[in-house]
């Protein structure tokens, strides 16, 4: 059993140091609710200020390592770190990071779908490498945003063992109720827990309005958030995960060599 907190934060344009403020206070409260596990939102370092990255992006991950390294030792919570933009060899990069309680190391992943819409694939480099994890003895995957409209991709981890899906994003109000449907989907199909954290707040071209969700292997929603800015806390039980890929053996039943 897990106890999740999503951290529902707004995102200030271009302003790094505010940000990192809000996600400290974000996490900490977390923490303080006996949350196990804290799940930040997309680019919540920078907004998608992309063509000022030069400027803004972290120089290597470097800050943001230290810092949410840190900020889960000190907290005693492992935490899905979202993703921040950093710049790597004069590229730039929209990066998710998570760290166990103890500040150690579990993962990174490069967002491997560039978004055309918000001319992500002008500015960043796609990553092209799986995200699978373990987290206290459970097999776990990361996305990040336009990653789920490719259920391909998340089968992938899933067929590997992965029986929690972390999602983060910074998805715009005019397209909310695909993100509520693709999530779902994602869910049932992959017989998996998804855990989906967006963000709120505007920048000069958007508007975000949160509805984070958890979704559990059935594909029942278990939480559903509104649009403010806040932490959402749910509670998932893991055994769920084998009680559903136990009753519909749907990856026994699958045929991947007529796919492709």
């Amino acid at each position: 059993m897990w106890k999740l907190a999503l951290c529902q934060i707004d995102v200030t344009f271009k302003n790094p140091d505010a940000n990192f403020k809000r996600v400290r206070q974000a996490v900490t409260e977390a923490a303080k609710s006996g949350a196990q596990i804290a799940v930040l939102p997309e680019m919540w370092n920078t907004g998608y200020c992309l063509g000022e990255l030069e400027m803004y992006a972290d120089r290597n991950g470097e800050r943001t390592k230290k810092f949410l390294s840190a900020l889960a030792k000190e907290q005693n919570i492992t935490i899905i770190g979202g993703s921040v933009a950093i710049k790597t060899e004069g590229k730039f990069t929209n990066i998710m990071y998570a760290f166990d309680n103890q500040g150690d190391f579990l993962s990174s992943y490069k967002k491997v779908h560039p978004f055309k819409l918000m001319d992500e694939h002008l500015y960043l480099e796609p990553g092209n490498d799986a995200n699978l994890f373990m987290l206290d003895g459970i097999k776990t995957a990361g996305f990040i945003c336009y990653d789920i409209r490719f259920p391909e991709w998340i089968r992938y981890h899933a067929a590997k063992g992965a029986e929690v899906i972390f999602v983060v994003a910074q998805w715009p109000d005019v397209r909310i109720s695909q993100w509520e449907k693709l999530l779902v989907a994602r869910a049932i199909e992959n017989q998996a827990f998804v855990v989906a954290v967006n963000r709120v707040g505007q920048d000069p071209n958007n508007r975000f309005n949160g509805h984070s969700m958890v979704i559990n292997p059935q594909g029942d929603i278990l939480l559903s958030a509104g649009e403010k800015e806040e932490n959402l806390y749910c509670t998932i039980q893991l055994d769920k995960v084998h009680e559903a890929r136990s009753a519909i053996s749907v990856f026994d039943d699958r045929r991947p060599e007529l796919y492709f």
